[in-house]
């Protein structure tokens, strides 16, 4: 199977080792040279994240979309918030000018006070994967339905929905950890996106996500994000991974932020700080700031040279892993980097591992 790159575009060039957290600020000048960066740097999709506080993440992938021609972006986008059958169509609208460049991620949100900020308030988390679940029933009704539809449910009722604008094609990219996301995940997931656990976690995740599509007669891709931390020998990478683990916790001292003793709300963060309560594991898995940070999102990495992180990621794509999102702690100069020393090296690998049964079968 064909391997693929995701890049990151977070707005500003900052990470949690300038300011403890990631910053929503926009910097339309960063946004421009992350997206020509990813797109020379063999990236096939960029992801542009979501929040309460962020910029919009359609608008920011259609400024992207209109300064590039290959790059792909993969669209965080909450349901809730925005009507099914509106968000369908701004989408699919977008697919179109883009050229067919466009992926969704669904973000369905587990932090009550993070829902709470957009008015989303007094929702359980079970409620919100049900609601989740009915948005993309109705998102891909408006995709594809050829004749008006009408639909009536637990959170959305519509009458005569239609849409002229269709994607050709538009991917569903879906995480979570909870049963609940596991199930929703099943029923819609095109890609199911990971955190970077141990090669034991993320395989029993594969199998869990499996089940739940096979019982839908459906076979999604996978997707595992890193931060991947690369130099020139072993000692230098794992030295520049200590090195950042400081500075984050020094950045997150300065602005009164906890390092310790974290009770992330949703099922994901807490099962990846419980892998964090060692600092290395699989011997390239580190996760040092995942500790630091409570594991908010996509937080650990593997360490060593960029040959040694191409070999520790070819171990996850043999499990099944066909799409691999990296960003960097110096988010363009590390894209610039992975873009020339370790995403040509995991294409060759892969491309040498596909070729080998063909080369033993003549």
């Amino acid at each position: 199977m064909p391997v693929k790159f995701i890049g990151y575009i977070g707005f500003n060039n900052s990470s949690e080792i300038h300011a403890g957290t990631r910053s929503r600020i926009l910097d339309r000048d960063y946004v421009d040279a992350a997206s020509k960066a990813q797109e020379e740097g063999g990236f096939d999709r960029v992801l542009i994240p979501f929040s309460s506080n962020s910029p919009e993440s359609q608008i920011v992938a259609a400024h992207a979309a209109a300064i590039t021609s290959r790059l792909g972006f993969l669209v965080a986008h909450r349901p809730g918030f925005t009507q099914p059958t509106l968000a369908a169509r701004q989408l699919a609208t977008l697919d179109q000018l883009s050229g067919g460049r466009i992926a969704v991620h669904i973000i369905t949100g587990g932090a009550d006070d993070e829902m709470a900020r957009d008015g989303d308030v007094g929702t359980t988390k079970a409620e919100r994967y049900a609601r989740t679940d009915e948005y993309l029933d109705i998102l891909k009704q408006e995709w594809t339905a050829q004749r008006p539809f009408d639909h009536k449910g637990r959170f959305y009722e519509v009458r005569q929905g239609f849409a002229s604008v269709k994607p050709d094609n538009l991917p569903i990219f879906f995480g979570g950890s909870s049963p609940e996301a596991i199930d929703v995940a099943g029923r819609h997931a095109d890609v199911y996106a990971l955190w970077g656990e141990t090669l034991e976690q993320v395989g029993d995740s594969l199998h869990q996500v499996r089940q739940a599509a096979a019982r839908h007669g459906r076979t999604p891709g996978f997707s595992l994000s890193l931060r991947p931390v690369i130099a020139g020998t072993e000692e230098a990478a794992w030295k520049k991974a200590r090195e950042i683990e400081d500075q984050v916790r020094a950045a997150r001292d300065a602005a009164g932020l906890p390092t310790s003793d974290h009770r992330p709300p949703n099922a994901g963060s807490q099962r990846l700080l419980e892998t964090a309560t060692g600092n290395r594991r699989d011997t390239r898995l580190w996760t040092g700031v995942a500790a630091l940070t409570g594991a908010a999102g996509n937080s650990t990495g593997l360490v060593g040279t960029p040959e040694q992180v191409a070999e520790a990621m070819l171990e996850y794509y043999d499990i099944g892993i066909d799409h691999f999102l990296i960003r960097g702690f110096e988010p363009l100069a590390d894209a610039i980097d992975y873009g020339k020393y370790l995403i040509p090296l995991v294409r060759e690998k892969v491309a040498a591992r596909e070729a080998q049964p063909v080369a033993l079968a003549g």
